[in-house]
């Protein structure tokens, strides 16, 4: 098979079966073999009605309906396990991303050889309470990364060797970050395509200002784990050996100078009255905390094994 497009949709019913004509549309004219797999993400509207109606008109079109809301990352996670295309694209449901940009996406996969081409909504047509954040969301995605030919990390439309999508795993609000995550599992040859943005035709956006301060979140998440996620013990532990051997030793230098004064008959005070005793007892507990927190961080790393469970009502 061709492609897949996965589409994570959420109260979307409206716009559904013009989107699928669409994408029927360019598939049959560039004569690919494909599969449309549409994840309804708990839609308290008639999305799922939607969805099998055109599953029994089109055989290509499948379906995945989750008993509740869970966000756009575990919709991409299913739809990236079920997915059988050689080149997996994946799109917004609200028709804002458009399907003539397939063709180019795919050819940019299969003959430039790039393992994840990301969609680049140069000219947008958002407020600006949505643009400028995004821009300065970009940016700092972009120094964190180390992805510098990316400009948009969040858009829907991307397209994906096969491959990619079945070694990385997405996660919570990780969708944003999903080139970062590809370079994180070796696939380092990551493009990018201006497409373009349409103004929304139905309904409203399903996203708030909270996304912006949770992918801030994610990015430093992402980042410390990719950096010291598989041994922890390399960050925590070495800062809590600093902190302990820094409270040790001024330990030892406050005792020491009440010694000394005593044994030369000095005025000296209780070690207790210095408040670099406290200071000092306070970095080696902070650093055995530390050290504690490193060691476990090791037994317990990346071993949920519910982390990516989603109940699914019905499949097409």
């Amino acid at each position: 098979m061709d492609i897949s497009v996965i589409i994570p949709l959420y109260n979307e019913a409206e716009s559904l079966p013009e989107l699928h004509a669409w994408i029927k549309r360019v598939m049959e004219a560039n004569k690919f073999s494909y599969e449309i797999i549409f994840v309804n993400d708990g839609s308290t509207d008639d999305s799922w009605k939607v969805i099998s109606t055109l599953a029994g008109t089109n055989p290509e079109v499948k379906g995945i309906k989750f008993r509740r809301n869970y966000g756009k990352s575990p919709a991409l996670y299913c739809g990236f396990a079920k997915a059988e295309g050689d080149v997996v694209i994946t799109m917004d449901a609200d028709l804002q991303d458009s399907p003539d940009e397939i063709p180019e996406l795919y050819r940019m996969i299969k003959e430039e050889g790039y393992d994840l081409v990301s969609g680049f909504k140069q000219k947008r047509y958002d407020p600006l309470s949505k643009t400028i954040p995004t821009k300065l969301f970009n940016a700092t995605a972009r120094r964190v990364s180390g992805i510098h030919n990316l400009h948009d990390f969040n858009c829907g439309l991307k397209a994906y060797r096969r491959e990619v999508v079945k070694n990385i795993e997405v996660y919570g609000e990780m969708h944003r970050y999903i080139p970062y995550l590809a370079k994180n599992a070796g696939f380092n040859r990551i493009g990018e395509k201006v497409v373009h943005h349409q103004a929304r035709k139905y309904g409203k956006t399903k996203f708030g200002l909270d996304r912006f301060v949770n992918g801030y979140l994610d990015l430093l998440s992402l980042w410390f784990l990719s950096r010291f996620g598989k041994q922890p013990m390399h960050v925590f532990g070495l800062w809590g050996s600093v902190m302990f051997f820094i409270g040790f030793i001024a330990v030892i230098i406050v005792g020491f100078g009440k010694l000394y004064a005593m044994a030369n008959g000095l005025p000296y005070r209780l070690v207790t009255e210095s408040p670099y005793f406290f200071i000092a007892l306070t970095m080696m507990l902070l650093g055995t905390q530390l050290f504690v927190a490193g060691f476990l961080g090791e037994l317990v790393t990346r071993n949920s094994a519910l982390r990516n469970t989603y109940q699914i009502e019905e499949e097409l």
